[in-house]
């Protein structure tokens, strides 16, 4: 796995190279994976604050199209106006606060916003369009009485918002690396599959999870013999401590990336389409290139497809997943086209990590138990708790 980080906290590489952690190190405190309190202050401070990925530009394909997102106990309203513009708001009335849409999707008939309390009707630009009360107004200004608007991003087809009245700005959270996946047509993908996973842990343990490979040999058999380095427990050459004895050999036991004979990340290891073009030979070899953009997710470009996970908390000790599989439209039209070897490949391992973060939730109820120790290979998760630290000072 080839991955960037938007958390790189630590110079990574020791004067050796070795990526490793150069003392033993605690981990959070059990308290942040439990506590309500706790829960409440990561809301407030990370996923009010940051930029989150909510859903592909061409979910709201027309007009009147719409979508609800929860985040945490706030509800955002996505909406495509008359002139095709997609656009964001908090889905409260500005009359009495009454939620404005209770589906999770669909299409406004009249190309406006009509509250179902006392039928406030809103232009889909947010603006306040009409009050129909029988009684007198009393002078509204209804030029102070919009929506309130939620900062929204396209990013290459992928929508993001954020809800401080600040916003961050959006570049810096790529911290230059917008351009890694330049050589995957992501503007031209088309979502072929959706999944959502709901887990009984907190989000944080599973950004643990992904951010180390300690656990691949146990917990995923089937990945770590399509991508051998996984199967040693480490992610890259220079997780290995002794890793310049290996340095020139060719093996994807040392050097990374898929198994010989493979070419994507499915149950045979084979292409289910064409692969995008202009790739690098690096590129195919490696299997899989990884962007991570916390709190929110990750994305994961593949040889012939491409898939992104979108991460949310959804209480202390619950988290959903939402996944979505991307591929070349004319790989769709393919006859014959079979995607369910790529899914089903994805969605065992994400179970997998799922299971496991859930034993390692009940274990966290231990009376004696405070907090963990990270190992030397376990890098990548003290970077995330570091960062996890710095959004909450």
């Amino acid at each position: 796995m080839v991955s960037y980080r938007n958390y790189q906290l630590r110079t990574l590489a020791r004067p050796d190279g070795y990526t490793g952690l150069d003392r033993l190190e605690a981990t959070l405190p059990k308290r942040w994976y439990i506590d309500p309190s706790q829960y409440a202050r990561e809301l407030k401070h990370i996923w009010y604050r940051n930029w989150l990925y909510v859903c592909r530009a061409d979910a709201l394909p027309e007009p009147g199209s719409f979508k609800t997102y929860e985040i945490g106990d706030q509800n955002v309203l996505l909406v495509k106006d008359r002139h095709g513009e997609i656009r964001a708001f908090h889905n409260t009335c500005r009359h009495r606060g009454s939620r404005l849409v209770n589906q999770p999707e669909g299409r406004l008939g009249a190309l406006a916003l009509t509250c179902p309390y006392h039928a406030w009707v809103y232009k889909l630009d947010g603006r306040l369009f009409k009050t129909p009360n029988l009684m007198d107004d009393g002078g509204l200004d209804k030029s102070l009485y919009g929506l309130f608007p939620v900062a929204l991003k396209n990013w290459r087809g992928f929508l993001f918002l954020c809800l401080a009245e600040n916003p961050p700005p959006f570049e810096d959270m790529f911290n230059g690396a917008e351009n890694l996946f330049a050589n995957w047509p992501l503007e031209d993908l088309v979502v072929g599959h959706r999944a959502t996973l709901s887990l009984a842990c907190n989000w944080k343990l599973f950004w643990d999870n992904f951010n180390e490979c300690l656990h691949c040999p146990g917990v995923h058999p089937s990945l770590s013999e399509l991508v051998p380095i996984y199967g040693r427990g480490i992610t890259g050459l220079k997780d290995d401590p002794k890793w310049k004895e290996k340095a020139e050999v060719q093996d994807p036991r040392y050097r990374g990336g898929i198994r010989t004979g493979a070419a994507t990340w499915s149950m045979d290891g084979q292409l289910q389409g064409p692969v995008f073009p202009g790739l690098s030979d690096d590129e195919r070899r490696i299997g899989a290139l990884y962007m991570t953009l916390l709190p929110t997710g990750y994305w994961v470009c593949h040889p012939d497809y491409v898939r992104a996970v979108r991460i949310m908390p959804t209480g202390p000790t619950t988290t959903e997943l939402h996944v979505e599989w991307l591929f070349a439209r004319e790989a769709l039209d393919m006859p014959g086209f079979d995607m369910s070897k790529i899914v089903d490949f994805v969605l065992s391992f994400l179970r997998e990590d799922g299971g496991i973060c859930e034993v390692n939730q009940l274990g966290l109820s231990a009376l004696p138990f405070d907090e963990g120790v990270l190992l030397p290979p376990e890098y990548a998760v003290k970077d995330f708790q570091d960062w996890v630290r710095k959004q909450l000072r």
